[in-house]
């Protein structure tokens, strides 16, 4: 039997209720996660999450009232924001992109395996990234078109303030890597690349592992 305490919460904010009613009945199934509520839309999702305070958020990006992009900027502000994974049905489509600059955790395709979301919820609720390498190159390929020279020489200033362990880190959160793989990677502890994960966010001003890739990226570094 699961511990209370060791019982992740989600909320699921959708407009189709089919797609509503089938994530929580399949994340129901999982002893390790509870869903708390469900919501049709950004306004009702925020309202929702004030009154319920989930750990996680699955967060559709489509929808009446108030989108998830601007849903998820505002639970950002709030104070002790969820982990929120932006759902889609399309792979790194631009509404994705804007939710991650917004400051969403990952995403997730409407159509992955529920074995896979459950992991991901799993994951992003212990503060690792949950976009796989692929995924990491799909979202990075859409910026490159967006890429400038100005937000190169800003990246690249950013990374310059960064130790070299650091900076060795950044590069390998770019590439898509969990803490455990960086670690084995770098020959670190996992605890040591949690440290300084946190220091690049402070450092980088980003508020994710997603972000940080970005930078990395912008860097021309990735």
């Amino acid at each position: 039997m699961v511990a209370v305490a060791d019982v992740t919460t989600v909320l699921v904010v959708d407009d189709d209720p089919l797609v509503r009613s089938a994530l929580t009945l399949m994340l129901g199934g999982d002893a390790g996660l509870s869903v708390v509520g469900e919501a049709p839309d950004g306004a009702a999702g925020l309202r929702a999450w004030r009154e319920l305070r989930s750990d996680v958020v699955l967060m559709d990006i489509r929808m009446p009232v108030l989108d998830g992009v601007d849903a998820t900027r505002a639970l950002k502000d709030e104070d002790g924001a969820p982990q929120v994974i932006v759902l889609t049905t399309f792979d790194a489509d631009e509404h994705v992109l804007q939710a991650l600059a917004a400051g969403a955790d990952g995403f997730l395709l409407k159509d992955t395996p529920p074995p896979e979301i459950v992991a991901a919820i799993r994951a992003v609720a212990d503060g690792e990234p949950m976009l796989s390498p692929s995924a990491m190159r799909a979202v990075l390929g859409r910026l490159r078109a967006s890429s400038t020279g100005d937000r190169s020489r800003v990246a690249r200033r950013a990374l310059g303030t960064l130790t070299e362990r650091e900076r060795d880190v950044a590069l390998e959160v770019g590439r898509g890597h969990s803490n455990a793989e960086i670690a084995h990677r770098l020959h670190l502890s996992v605890p040591t690349v949690k440290a300084h994960v946190s220091r690049l966010f402070d450092k980088l001003q980003v508020t994710n592992r997603v972000q940080i890739a970005i930078v990395v990226h912008d860097a021309e570094l990735g």
